[in-house]
């Protein structure tokens, strides 16, 4: 595993292809209040691209670009948080997304784990360390063990993503959870314009 920082922006002469693993890290969970910070990347090859971002201006164009890039699928673990970030810090519209937690939900009917944690366990046999999820990730200079972790959060996701696929598959469940994908970003922009935890489809 090789860990690459860079600091304000992708650098415009890396490129990805077909999809890409991505992951964020807040100062908490509340969009409104709590900034974007770093953006991990990795193209399912072993190494991890972390972006720190500059919270003063947001200014990350190369980073934006394959974010919106309709031609790169955007491999997530709850999808709907990390979109929702991006499109309130860096005015950016994700698509198209897939997202290991929900098709973890449709294929993984057997139990009520569908954590990164836990998914990655069981169908990539890694168990990862959790530890450095509430750190400060604001700090200035990022620790090795925060860059372990945030890359460990995306190094994984192309080969859950194929095992999920697999079983979704076989439970005749695909076209449903792409159905769920494509909503995604829908969801995201309801989250952020006052619709955070509400059943829209409910009777009430």
């Amino acid at each position: 595993m090789t860990i690459h920082l860079h600091k304000g922006d992708l650098p415009p002469d890396l490129s990805f292809s077909g999809s890409v693993a991505v992951d964020s890290e807040t100062m908490g969970l509340n969009p409104h209040r709590d900034p974007l910070c770093v953006v991990q990347l990795s193209a399912g090859d072993g190494d991890a691209h972390l972006v720190q971002l500059d919270r003063a201006t947001y200014d990350v164009p190369n980073l934006k670009k394959l974010l919106e890039d309709d031609q790169i699928l955007k491999i997530f673990h709850f999808a709907r948080f990390d979109v929702a970030v991006f499109r309130k810090y860096l005015n950016a519209n994700t698509s198209p997304v897939y997202c290991t937690k929900i098709a973890s939900k449709l294929a993984r009917t057997y139990t009520d784990r569908h954590g990164l944690k836990d998914v990655c366990k069981e169908l990539v046999g890694v168990d990862m360390s959790k530890q450095q999820q509430s750190s400060d990730w604001g700090a200035h200079d990022l620790s090795p063990a925060q860059k372990d972790y945030a890359a460990a959060d995306v190094l994984y996701l192309h080969e859950a993503q194929a095992k999920l696929d697999a079983m979704l598959e076989r439970e005749g469940r695909r076209e449903l959870a792409r159905a769920c994908f494509e909503f995604i970003p829908y969801r995201a922009k309801l989250d952020l314009e006052g619709w955070p935890e509400t059943d829209i489809f409910a009777h009430s």
